[in-house]
């Protein structure tokens, strides 16, 4: 009977080992993405996203050390590090000592690592994963630490940070060039999706745009979805069958909200969802795969009604295109031709007076802003959608898990528990100064 039982108890522990067993991590963040963000983009959708068909939903709270209201430095650098930090800051403590993200922690035991962004690499979110700066805007030094970190696979724009200031275009005010450096340490870059393509193995820097990609609804050809992207990662960093970690960023969800724009945030959560769409089907063939997808922060302070119990979804599902695009190709300042255009891309009359508060806010404008702002709020309010800010808010924000280990990301969470779960259900503990001892294959149990 004693023998009997200790053999129970084996098998229920083997079986409780191989049912958490993680080995690979897609860390997928929607930059400002809120719950209403999600649901009002399914409405829109007409069915549930690939995010909601997680069975371990949570919430998740993103003040920073120094405020109730994040900026993504700080939020970026508590979902990498597992450390809260002062806004503007990356990659280190606000008395400045530097904290190494989860992704350097796991580079070091020899898991693969990459990074899919749809902004600049060196923006604030991707960069809290290898960078460390004072300074979010010091993106010349975070491009040169982004070589440093031997990342195995980099998507994204910021091309204008990696090349030198005897370049048309660069940013930089020194001549590194640090394509030339990339190509010394092993990377094949690229610039266009067709050359991503042809590339079958090895460390890729791929940089599609001088800047930030283009918005999802007017994503040229040379530039790939954020879906293609992830693809490519996974094919590369799964091909000879070790541990891999990946964080994917949907980083223009933010932009979209801070200007107001349904249409565009829409647009950016549907290209955010279709990327998580494509690891599920990879986790289906790669069970020991743990999918966790959640937020930085809330942006726009988002509400599906303006308070009259109503959404007219019918007429936002006519929305043809963002605001920066409607308002860079007319101009409100012609009369006819400006209100003729709203009508056919949103399907709203302008009224005199709306009209008139529109030019006089053009007329006005102390910032490029102030214009985009006020017309993303307008053609807002006229299906019902509500804003409260054209910044963060201290909202919490959703986080859904799929995989092994996807319960422990349940409840109310802080964002710096986030990193700390997946490392330990990837048997290494967040720690610092980095311990170099062998990775443990499986779950910590606690």
């Amino acid at each position: 009977m004693k023998r009997l039982l200790i053999i129970l108890m084996l098998v229920l522990l083997v079986t409780f080992v191989t049912a958490s067993y993680v080995k690979n991590v897609i860390y997928f963040i929607g930059d400002g993405m809120g719950f209403n963000h999600v649901y009002f983009a399914s409405i829109l959708e007409g069915r549930p996203l690939n995010m909601m068909k997680s069975q371990h939903v949570g919430i998740v709270k993103t003040f920073s050390a120094n405020t109730w209201v994040t900026d993504s430095a700080a939020a970026g650098t508590a979902l990498a590090t597992g450390f809260k930090t002062n806004n503007g800051m990356i990659g280190m403590l606000p008395n400045g000592e530097l904290v190494p993200s989860i992704a350097e922690i796991l580079k070091s035991y020899g898991v693969k690592v990459g990074i899919v962004v749809t902004c600049r690499v060196t923006h604030a979110t991707p960069a809290a994963f290898y960078g460390h700066v004072p300074d979010r805007d010091m993106e010349n030094e975070l491009a040169e630490q982004l070589i440093e970190s031997d990342f195995d696979v980099v998507m994204g724009g910021g091309m204008r940070h990696f090349i030198p200031a005897s370049e048309k275009g660069s940013k930089r005010n020194d001549g590194k060039d640090l394509i030339a450096i990339a190509r010394e340490r092993g990377y094949t870059v690229v610039t266009k999706k067709s050359e991503l393509a042809q590339v079958e193995s090895g460390k890729v820097l791929a940089l599609f745009a001088s800047s930030h990609l283009a918005p999802a609804s007017e994503r040229p050809d040379d530039q790939p979805m954020l879906y293609e992207m992830v693809e490519k990662a996974l094919e590369l960093l799964s091909r000879d069958g070790e541990p891999f970690f990946l964080m994917v960023e949907g980083s223009q969800i933010d932009w979209e909200a801070h200007g107001n724009d349904p249409y565009g945030v829409w647009k950016e959560v549907v290209e955010f969802d279709e990327a998580i769409g494509v690891a599920l089907e990879f986790a289906k063939k790669n069970p020991d795969t743990l999918i966790v997808v959640t937020a930085d922060h809330e942006t726009g302070g988002l509400s599906t009604s303006t308070g009259s119990y109503a959404l007219d979804v019918d007429k936002l599902r006519e929305f043809k295109a963002n605001t920066d695009w409607f308002l860079a190709r007319y101009n409100v300042e012609d009369k006819e031709k400006f209100i003729a255009a709203v009508k056919e891309f949103y399907g709203i009359d302008v009224s005199e007076e709306d009209y008139a508060q529109l030019l006089n806010i053009k007329k006005t404008a102390k910032s490029a802003y102030d214009l985009p702002n006020a017309f993303g709020r307008y053609i807002s309010s006229k299906v019902l959608l509500g804003w409260t800010t054209f910044d963060h808010t201290s909202d919490p924000v959703p986080i859904f898990a799929f995989g092994p280990g996807s319960e422990h990301f349940t409840g109310w969470l802080d964002n710096t528990d986030v990193p700390r779960i997946i490392a330990r259900l990837m048997g290494c503990p967040l720690t610092y100064p980095i311990q170099k001892e062998p990775i443990i294959a499986g779950p910590v149990l606690y």
